[in-house]
């Protein structure tokens, strides 16, 4: 029988991603955003018919030929649409989620829980731009409610994974007081900070990775996760996609070139002849002049400071922090800068690295930096897209967390 497992503030997926490529069973993902719950439920969908082998109706789906709910009838794929459910977890309805997860298990017993809680209240930078610096927040507090389901659901395992700033929130509260709440529901836990970087992903990404086992688990110590070595750069990542410019609107275009790295990679696949959602957002005629000289300053070696910019681009009357705003993206580093939910309000601190194409990356793009196969769909709007893109868990980090907990569980 499959693994069960449970993704609690599932987002879009990333996580669970690396799950679904261990053979594992999503019984259910809780997440509150609708746009992010109907991507969830794309995905679940892609999974369901790859494994009937009628990739075929997937893709009509993509081209726009076919919807998701006759997709559903056709196949009967009830179950899979009802893995996602949309909800916002707080205190009214816990135990009433806890209940809908285990009618889900229909009397089999939850293996791991993953995920983590939203991580602006505890991000360096969210609490930098709070004039409370996040005190007071209620997200400071969702990790009762993920201990909630520990105790009501009982998983020999569950990996939390959330943001460096998490150790020094609150001088170090919310960390010891989880830990502790763990401690008593019956866990034993550590954590590491790891980098996506180091295990492939083609972004610098430091995450605190927390995992925590019951006694019924084999696990007795931090799993060693090994680091990956690996020669390619982020250019390998976006040279075979075509060439366009700021505000492209075209959903589906060809591939520029064949790319047998990524097809090894699984970031593409040789069913998809066509890539989607390699879309970008409009640009000013000020922030183009910017990005020339962003761009300018990166084939030297330099970073743009947005204190050196002319007077006449200047737009922000803070000229003393954030002054790496605009930032090109390094495609000859093994690893681009983190990409983050703020690019769904602006692209500027990831300006494409080619003069002849001036523009931030697209969604695509951003979803490759991330690892996503080109077959993930994003659903929303173009600002929904790039948001849950900026706050995913990279799936190829979230593939070899995957793998080694499934062999030691």
């Amino acid at each position: 029988m499959s693994i069960k497992i449970l993704d609690l503030f599932a987002g879009a997926g990333g996580f669970s991603e690396g799950f679904y490529l261990n053979n594992c069973d999503l019984v259910a993902h809780i997440e509150m955003d609708k746009e992010a719950c109907n991507t969830l439920t794309t995905r679940a969908i892609f999974h369901a018919l790859k494994k009937k082998n009628k990739l075929n109706f997937y893709k009509k789906y993509l081209l726009g030929e076919i919807t998701k709910n006759d997709i559903i009838a056709k196949f009967h794929l009830e179950k899979e649409r009802d893995s996602v459910i949309q909800a916002e977890i707080g205190k009214e309805n816990c135990a009433l989620l806890i209940n809908e997860v285990r009618s889900r298990l229909a009397g089999r017993k939850l293996d791991i829980i993953i995920g983590g809680p939203p991580c602006q209240a505890y991000s360096n930078i969210g609490r930098s731009r709070d004039d409370r610096g996040m005190k007071g927040d209620k997200r400071n507090f969702l990790y009762r409610y993920y201990v909630d389901f520990l105790i009501g659901l009982k998983p020999k395992v569950f990996i939390f994974e959330n943001v460096l700033g998490l150790k020094t929130a609150g001088g170090g509260k919310y960390l010891r007081d989880m830990r502790k709440l763990m401690k008593e529901a019956g866990y034993d836990t550590d954590y590491r900070i790891l980098n996506a970087a180091d295990y492939g992903v083609p972004q610098s990404r430091k995450r605190l990775i927390m995992i925590g086992w019951d006694k019924s688990s084999k696990i007795k110590r931090y799993p060693d996760f090994q680091k990956k070595d690996r020669s390619y750069l982020v250019k390998d990542f976006l040279k075979d996609l075509p060439s366009i410019k700021s505000n492209n609107l075209l959903k589906m275009m060809d591939y520029k070139t064949d790319s047998v790295f990524l097809k090894k990679l699984g970031i593409r696949e040789k069913w998809l002849t066509n890539v989607f959602d390699h879309i970008t957002r409009p640009n000013t005629k000020k922030d183009l002049d910017i990005y020339k000289i962003a761009l300018q300053k990166h084939s030297k070696g330099k970073l743009l400071k947005y204190n050196e910019l002319p007077k006449k681009l200047v737009t922000h009357q803070n000229t003393k922090a954030f002054l790496d705003r605009f930032k090109v993206v390094d495609s000859n580093a093994k690893a681009a800068q983190t990409i983050v939910a703020h690019i769904s309000k602006d692209g500027h601190h990831f300006i494409y690295p080619d003069k002849n194409q001036l523009r931030s990356i697209s969604v695509r793009e951003a979803a490759r930096l991330q690892t996503f196969p080109d077959s993930y769909k994003f659903e929303g709007s173009r600002t929904a897209q790039f948001h849950q893109i900026g706050n995913a868990v990279p799936p190829m980090l979230a593939d070899q967390i995957a793998s080694v907990i499934l062999k030691e569980i």
